[in-house]
């Protein structure tokens, strides 16, 4: 299933997926102190006005008292937010394949009262000791093979409580291509948003929602997600499952 999608198992996957828009009022004052953490780096700051990391967080529902997991981190963008967010009643586990100094200190930070922890390790074998309310990953879905996407979809399914949620966020490619553009000779870093609606929903999820706050219709999708005329504002799509009750 690289170049096409199989078209009517696409529709029978997708057949009553209850997609809805997202509607943003005034951010709380939670979502406030977390964008001014100030043991935020100006690096992150400067990507929120393309990242816009106040409605990711209402999109995923995360808010003070949240149990949340986030795999592959990355240099911490939403870690930092998240171990905000979640207040002193909720807590992140970040699943890492290793615990970078900048993971570490994280975790370190007491500012961030205890709630941050690391788990750092074979990802297709990561459980969170307690279930939770969202799992999030962003912008490394594609970077995973076949095999592990769907080890790490049934992760997720397994850590969420019953009507838990699981937000992808990733760089989307021409619809059509499933996961071409990471074959060799591509390498876009993209992914077909329909391959993973497809796969995601075979670990047992229900689509529920889909957004359109990252898109961008000046991106062609046919060139690197690292292209200087592109990078940092490529075509983004962000949708989310949720365990059934």
């Amino acid at each position: 299933m690289r170049k096409t999608l199989i078209p009517a198992l696409m529709a029978a996957a997708l057949a009553g997926a209850f997609v809805v828009a997202p509607a943003f009022s005034a951010d709380p004052a939670y979502v406030t102190d977390a964008l001014a953490n100030k043991a935020r780096p100006k690096a992150d700051t400067d990507q929120d006005a393309l990242r816009k990391p106040a409605e990711m967080l209402a999109f995923a529902g995360i808010k003070p008292g949240s149990t949340v997991a986030e795999w592959i981190p990355g240099a911490g963008y939403f870690t930092r937010i998240f171990g905000k967010a979640v207040g002193s009643a909720g807590h992140l586990y970040t699943f890492a394949q290793t615990a970078t100094p900048a993971l570490t200190a994280i975790q370190s930070d007491p500012s961030y009262g205890g709630r941050v922890q690391i788990i750092a390790g074979d990802l297709t074998a990561a459980k969170a000791p307690t279930p939770v309310d969202v799992v999030w990953t962003s912008r490394n879905y594609h970077d995973l093979s076949a095999d592990v996407r769907g080890k790490l979809n049934k992760a997720s399914f397994d850590m969420l409580k019953p009507g838990g949620v699981y937000i992808v966020l990733d760089h989307s490619a021409v619809v059509g291509t499933g996961d071409f553009a990471m074959a060799p000779g591509q390498g876009l870093h993209r992914i077909d948003e329909n391959l993973v609606k497809l796969e995601v929903m075979r670990a047992g999820f229900k689509l529920d929602g889909e957004s359109n706050t990252l898109r961008n219709d000046k991106d062609t999708r046919t060139n690197r997600v690292f292209d200087s005329s592109i990078r940092g504002d490529t075509d983004q799509f962000i949708l989310k499952f949720r365990k059934p009750r």
